[in-house]
């Protein structure tokens, strides 16, 4: 049996999140064998219920509003002694979302208009701690690992995603403990790995090219 906490913001999501995986629907005769043991709405309620609770698998979305992020408890969760999987289910498919995720330790990252029974699936396999990724995604990784020199660092997202939300250089520098000197280093790789000479260019090209 595959024990199962669903952790999303959205009650409607966790409903239809559980009634797909409680009708078992699969094209394989696996139906049955998943549980779902409970649902939070927070990522600190998914790594206190993990604490006290024995789980297979979180089904995990990634933004929770004020708080840690989906990627922050998906870190937490792998520092358990007996740490579950973890499958993101999420709208984001970002690169700054997808390295997070992976990064923390997730075993899977699927978007939510994943058909039911790729879910399934998806569900069974992470379970067994095999890397489960959508197509979209899976193209995005595999972009990384072909175009490296022209392919923002998780860093040089950091620094792009501030600069999107209008902070100074020094100000990114005092956010991420960098020194000016360094924030201005990371502008010049960004602007060359987008192809850009300015700022607002450099967010409008991220933006086009889905890595903010």
């Amino acid at each position: 049996m595959i024990r199962i906490l669903l952790a999303d913001d959205h009650a409607i999501v966790r409903a239809g999140l559980r009634a797909l995986l409680d009708s078992g629907v699969a094209e394989s005769d696996s139906g049955g064998d998943i549980d779902v043991v409970g649902e939070v709405a927070t990522a600190e309620e998914a790594v206190a219920f993990c604490s006290t609770t024995a789980v297979d698998l979180v089904l995990m979305d990634l933004r929770f509003g004020p708080g840690k992020s989906g990627a922050d408890a998906t870190a937490a969760l792998r520092e358990l002694p007996d740490p579950p999987n973890v499958l993101v289910v999420t709208n984001y498919d970002t690169d700054a979302d997808i390295l997070g995720a992976i990064e923390a330790g997730a075993v899977g990252y699927i978007l939510k208009d994943t058909p039911p029974s790729e879910l399934l699936a998806a569900v069974r396999s992470a379970a067994e701690g095999e890397s489960v990724l959508s197509p979209s995604v899976a193209s995005r990784l595999m972009t990384r690992v072909r175009k490296p020199d022209t392919t923002l660092s998780p860093r040089e997202i950091e620094v792009l995603r501030l600069v999107a939300d209008g902070h100074s250089n020094r100000e990114i520098g005092r956010r991420l403990f960098l020194s000016e000197t360094t924030v201005k280093s990371h502008l010049v790789h960004i602007y060359a790995k987008l192809g850009v000479k300015s700022r607002t260019s450099a967010v409008a090209r991220a933006r086009e090219r889905g890595a903010i």
